[in-house]
């Protein structure tokens, strides 16, 4: 790489912020352009080889050791004294054998600080908020509201005072900015007050640059004193990479930068064309905390409506039900006391 390219991958943030917004046309803020060039892998699922999101399709983990010997030094994550940890936690040492009454739900809920997404019918849903700092995702195909219920959760988080930082690898910052006037959400103004920021990416440009990214990321969320960010979307970077493996690597990779940043993110994915439960390449669901689906369901009359399913919030109680909602010139509205048909 030149000097000049190391130079644009440095300021990549400051460059995003500075810039003036292009003229780029924009098909609407939930618009999926197609950049897959693994066409040949897209339909191929991570469930094949019998592993999880982490497993190499060498048939290795991620998580070994490369190191040197592990006999010698224990290393790695079930290294020598796995075995010894094990039988201690079994003979009662670690509490082994006590009843799971220990881990009820209320005590996760005790301490742990929360914050309601912005939907008022989801924040009854989830019943006691999302816990501070966790990675969210919603996942759904093309025309859900992805991209509105990100910069929903921001809205809510810039009237509660909050700083907001909202990443677009699929559309421009003035489409953005569009999206939210269109529905008087001030985000000029925010802006304008330094308690926004939009940075949109070229995807491409960001997987060239995603090393550089990924270890500047926490900081300059830190700068910014950042409280929420939104990425839209992560199936663009994962995209970017043909290889299942490294695929999953460099998305693990880059949800740890998120955490290592201690900001409340939320994520949006493509879902799958055969399954719209999952994700287009069924990781991001085991990287994250809580996971959000928004789908289309259709009746016997073929009527369709919009339904949401929270499919999980770690250390949080939700209900398992599945909601319609509408898009409506609000934001999105969620009727928890409705049945779906």
């Amino acid at each position: 790489m030149s000097d000049d390219a190391e130079d644009r991958d440095d300021d990549w943030f400051e460059r995003a912020l500075d810039d003036e917004p292009d003229n780029e046309s924009d098909a609407g803020d939930e618009s999926e352009p197609s950049l897959d060039t693994d066409a040949g892998d897209e339909n191929q699922s991570d469930d094949d080889s019998g592993g999880g999101p982490f497993d190499d399709d060498s048939g290795g983990s991620l998580f070994e050791d490369d190191g040197s010997d592990s006999d010698d030094d224990g290393g790695g994550l079930f290294g020598d004294d796995f075995a010894t940890a094990f039988e201690s936690a079994s003979s009662g040492g670690g509490g082994g054998g006590a009843s799971t009454s220990e881990f009820e739900d209320e005590d996760f809920d005790s301490d742990i600080p929360r914050i309601d997404v912005g939907i008022e019918g989801l924040d009854r849903m989830i019943q006691g908020g999302i816990p501070r700092r966790h990675l969210i995702v919603a996942i759904g195909s093309a025309g859900t509201g992805k991209t509105t219920f990100g910069l929903q959760f921001l809205h809510h988080g810039l009237e509660s005072g909050e700083n907001c930082v909202f990443i677009a690898l699929e559309q421009s910052h003035d489409a953005i900015m569009d999206t939210a006037n269109d529905r008087d959400w001030g985000f000029d103004a925010y802006e304008d007050n330094n308690q926004l920021a939009i940075v949109d990416l070229d995807p491409v440009e960001m997987a060239n640059s995603l090393d550089n990214i990924r270890g500047e990321l926490p900081g300059l969320i830190e700068d910014f004193d950042a409280d929420r960010l939104v990425l839209d979307s992560v199936t663009l970077l994962e995209m970017m990479y043909d290889n299942p493996s490294t695929r999953r690597t460099e998305v693990f990779d880059f949800t740890r930068s998120l955490r290592a940043a201690g900001v409340t993110t939320m994520l949006t994915s493509e879902a799958n064309e055969d399954n719209p439960y999952a994700s287009r390449y069924g990781i991001i669901e085991y990287l994250t905390d809580a996971v959000f689906v928004l789908q289309y369901v259709r009746s016997e009359t073929r009527e369709t409506r919009l339904a949401v399913e929270i499919q999980k919030i770690r250390n949080a109680n939700h209900s398992r039900e599945t909601k319609p909602y509408e898009i409506t010139m609000d934001g999105i509205s969620v009727y928890q006391q409705a049945n779906i048909f």
